[in-house]
């Protein structure tokens, strides 16, 4: 059976500790952000986001202990960085209820909303439903969930696609694991996907047409792939590192302040728990 209402990464959640202090850490590296978004009450959490084309990141803090978001303060006990993985949905009842067929025991439908001032100085509310795979799948000790968008254009604001860094969406999502080969195959397994092997060994997922790849590695694959940037601050197994599309090289060295001719990248240290690295655009 194929899931038909998984449409490919939406977006990566940064679980943070210090909401604005990661907001002005991000502001920093060349990215533009949302103004910050409070959740409905059961979530308890609030959010920046930095938009690109069909996929964004945000920046989730907790506000208030609720029962929704205890998972993400247990995991912020031990770290900060990339919590989870959000797949976009064009119908999350249908999409859990495609999951569950499976014999996965997935819930949802959440709805839930938060208000956004838009640009013209009105008030709009973005409006989304999710569903989420079981806390204890994790592939490579990332979470999954699934997102449908009803008001695109309270969150897609043209205003807020446009970076310093000239950043235009996600590529890859790197994930440290034990043993990748197995933690690919997972993955693959609940988003109905594909696993293919990569020239340096690594293993990926894609995703859907048009959005990133998820792609599982070892330690010494990870530190291949991005020459010079220190590992320091990475977990044993989990999401790493993430690769964003510019469109000038030259903007996001600026942007991050890195030396002529060098990876354009930064370590975990000045991207909230994760490698932030750049390629160019196709």
């Amino acid at each position: 059976m194929t899931l038909r209402h998984i449409l490919g990464v939406d977006h990566m959640v940064f679980a943070v500790r210090d909401l604005d202090a990661a907001a002005k850490d991000w502001e920093g590296l060349g990215f533009t952000l949302s103004p910050r978004g409070t959740h409905s009450p059961q979530m308890g959490s609030g959010n920046y986001t930095i938009m690109f084309g069909d996929d964004y990141m945000e920046l989730l803090g907790i506000l208030a202990p609720t029962p929704h978001n205890e998972p993400v303060r247990r995991w912020l006990e031990t770290r900060e960085g990339i919590e989870r993985c959000a797949f976009t949905t064009d119908d999350a009842a249908a999409g859990v209820a495609e999951v569950q067929r499976r014999g996965v025991a997935a819930t949802g439908p959440i709805a839930f909303g938060r208000p956004v001032p838009m640009p013209d100085g009105s008030m709009s509310e973005a409006r989304f439903e999710v569903f989420h795979w079981p806390v204890t799948l994790r592939p490579g000790g990332m979470r999954i969930f699934a997102c449908q968008h009803f008001t695109r254009d309270a969150v897609w604001i043209p205003e807020l696609q446009s970076h310093a860094n000239g950043a235009t969406g996600i590529a890859r999502v790197e994930v440290l694991a034990r043993d990748p080969k197995a933690a690919a195959g997972e993955m693959a397994g609940l988003i109905d996907s594909t696993v293919s092997t990569a020239a340096d060994g690594a293993v990926a997922v894609p995703t859907g047409r048009g959005r990133a790849e998820i792609v599982f590695l070892d330690r010494d694959r990870l530190a291949a792939r991005h020459p010079g940037i220190s590992l320091d601050g990475l977990p044993e197994e989990g999401a790493a590192a993430l690769v964003l599309t510019t469109r000038s090289l030259e903007k996001a060295a600026q942007a991050l302040g890195t030396a002529p001719g060098a990876t354009v990248a930064v370590p975990a240290s000045r991207a909230t728990g994760a490698i932030l690295r750049f390629v160019a655009e196709d």
